[in-house]
């Protein structure tokens, strides 16, 4: 009986050899990827809002002419105003005080049903607003709902 060692062909072991290679590219390419997501990521969770009193608003308008834009042609008003920031002035309707020290303003459009709602950010007394006062505000537009909708504002002055 002839016992016959069998040895593996020099191709085969090149072939094994590049498979090797070619996971440890493929495994550092993947975690140098995933390092990068990570540390994105937490850029932009800790990433703090714009200062908008030291922005130039992109469009300057009316607490009304804001409201009957999105009434008019929503789509429109969203494509324009979204996104955006907008400076509008009006009369505060009403102040209230909102969760996590944020105050929101709401402006006089002349509509009873709908208005435009400014959130202040940071350390804002509700007390320092008063209803009937003319007021103009900086803020990212968000949307229309029931309400056009102002986030992370800043009172440019009081009128």
């Amino acid at each position: 009986m002839i016992i016959r060692v069998l040895t593996p062909c020099n191709s085969v072991v090149k072939a094994v050899d590049n498979m090797k290679k070619t996971y440890k590219i493929v495994l550092a390419a993947v975690s140098v990827i995933a390092v990068a997501g990570i540390l994105f990521g937490l850029y932009k969770y800790n990433l703090k809002p714009k200062d908008l009193q030291k922005v130039k608003p992109d469009i300057v308008i009316t607490a009304a002419d804001l409201l009957k834009a999105f009434e008019n042609d929503e789509s429109g008003a969203t494509a324009k105003f979204v996104n955006k920031v907008v400076e509008v002035s009006g009369t505060i309707q009403s102040v209230k005080p909102g969760e996590n020290s944020a105050v929101t303003i709401s402006l006089n459009t002349g509509n009873d049903i709908s208005s435009v709602l400014c959130t202040l950010q940071g350390k804002v007394e509700p007390e320092n607003f008063n209803t009937g006062e003319q007021i103009t505000i900086r803020g990212n537009c968000s949307g229309f709902l029931m309400d056009v909708l102002l986030n992370n504002c800043s009172v440019i002055q009081p009128e």
